[in-house]
C-alpha cells in the first residue's frame, strides 16, 4: 500500500500571512517526498480560509519547483466550476510543468456555500452529472479534434493545447461514495478516491465493497486503483492522543458547520460555534474521533492501516488539514514516517 499526503493551506487567524502558509505547505510536501510518499494532493476551494486553494494547478506548479520525485495531484478539481477546454488545457500544461508527475482528481464538489457563490442554483445532482460529462470530454480534447454536443457543454472540433506529457493521459481519479459513482469511475477506466470522513471502519469496508462490486460489473476493464483518505495523526503517548482527539473534534464541528451553510462568514472565516451548536453534533465528540479517525500511538495506527491494506486499498492518504498548528502537523507526520512507515516496507 502506497502512502500519500492530502494537504491545504488553512488558517483561522487573519494575522498569519498567506505567504507563510505557502512556505509551510512546501515544507510538509518536501518532508513527504523525502520519506518516499507517492503523491501530494491539493484540492480546489473558494472563499474559505478554512481550506485555501482557489486553483490547485497553481499550488502544484509552485510545488514542482521544490520537489523532484513525488507525484502531484488535484484532490480534487470541482468539475462544474470548469469548462472542459479550460480544464484539459490547464491540466495538460501542468503535466508538462511537472515533468509528467500530474494526477487529476475530479469531484462534483460538496459545499453548498461554494455552489451558491460560484454556480448559483447548482445542486449535488447537477454537479454530479456535469462531472460525468467532463471526464470523457477532457480525454477527447487530449486526443484532439474533439467536438462535444453534450447536455451541459457544446463546442466545435477542438484540440487541447498543450497536450499532456504522460501518454496516453495523466491518471484520472474520481471521488466516489455512492455505488453509481463507483460504477461510473470503473466503467470510464478511472481510479477511485474515497473517504469515510468520520464514519469509521464500517464505512471503510463498505466503500471497498462498492468498489469491488463496480469492478465485478466491468470484468473487461483492468482493475483501477483505489485510494483511502482519512485524517491520520500519530501521537507520542496516550495523553497526546487524547489532545489530538479533542482538537479533531473541534475541526469536525467546524467542518459540519460549513456543510450546513447556516453560519455567517466574515473575511472567509466562519463565525465561532456556540456551545449549544457543538453539543448538537455528538457524532463529532472527542471519543467518536478517537474511534473513527486514525489517531493513536504508532502501534495502533499500524494495526488500523494493516487492516485497510488487507481490504485491498492501493493507496492510503493522510488528510492532515485539521486546524492544528504547522509544528503539530509536522511532528505527527514525522512520527508517521519514523514509526509507522517501516512496518510497510
Amino acid at each position: 500500500m502506497k502512502f500519500s499526503l492530502f494537504v491545504h493551506m488553512e488558517r483561522s487567524d487573519l494575522a498569519k500571512p498567506h505567504s507563510e502558509l505557502l512556505s509551510e505547505l512546501g515544507e510538509l510536501v518536501l518532508l513527504a517526498e523525502e520519506a518516499g510518499f507517492e503523491t501530494a494532493w491539493i484540492g480546489e476551494h473558494h472563499g474559505m480560509e478554512f481550506t485555501i486553494s482557489p486553483n490547485p494547478f497553481i499550488n502544484i506548479a509552485y510545488l514542482t519547483g521544490k520537489t523532484s520525485r513525488i507525484r502531484l495531484g488535484t484532490g480534487t478539481i470541482i468539475a462544474p466550476f470548469w469548462h472542459p477546454i479550460k480544464l484539459a488545457g490547464e491540466a495538460a500544461m501542468t503535466d508538462v510543468i511537472t515533468g509528467g508527475r500530474l494526477d487529476v482528481g475530479i469531484a462534483r464538489g460538496a459545499y453548498s456555500y461554494e455552489y451558491q457563490r460560484v454556480f448559483p442554483g447548482l445542486d449535488a445532482w447537477g454537479a454530479g452529472q456535469r462531472m460525468r460529462e467532463i471526464i470523457p470530454a477532457i480525454r477527447g480534447l487530449w486526443d484532439g479534434d474533439f467536438e462535444l454536443a453534450g447536455e451541459f457543454w457544446q463546442f466545435p472540433s477542438t484540440t487541447s493545447s498543450p497536450k499532456p506529457l504522460q501518454k496516453p493521459y495523466p491518471p484520472i481519479w474520481v471521488a466516489a461514495r455512492d455505488p453509481n459513482s463507483h460504477d461510473f469511475a470503473v466503467a470510464n477506466q478511472c481510479n477511485v478516491q474515497v473517504t469515510p470522513l468520520a464514519s469509521g471502519d464500517d464505512e471503510v469496508a463498505s466503500l471497498m465493497e462498492r468498489f469491488n462490486t463496480a469492478c465485478a460489473a466491468h470484468p473487461e476493464i483492468p482493475r483501477p486503483e483505489i485510494m483511502l483518505l482519512m485524517h491520520t495523526f500519530v501521537a507520542e503517548d496516550a495523553a497526546d492522543a487524547d489532545r489530538l482527539s479533542q482538537d479533531l473534534s473541534s475541526f469536525y464541528c467546524q467542518f459540519g458547520a460549513w456543510f450546513q451553510n447556516k453560519k455567517p462568514v466574515h473575511q472567509g472565516i466562519l463565525e465561532p460555534l456556540t456551545a449549544d451548536e457543538i453539543a448538537a453534533m455528538p457524532q463529532y465528540a472527542a471519543d467518536k474521533m478517537r474511534q473513527n479517525l486514525v489517531i493513536g500511538e504508532a502501534d495502533e495506527v499500524i494495526a488500523r492501516l494493516k487492516a485497510y491494506e488487507a481490504l485491498g486499498y492501493d493507496q492510503y492518504s493522510i488528510w492532515i488539514d485539521s486546524g492544528l498548528s504547522h509544528e503539530r502537523k509536522k511532528k505527527s507526520l514525522q512520527l508517521f514516517i519514523d514509526r509507522v512507515m517501516p512496518a510497510f516496507l
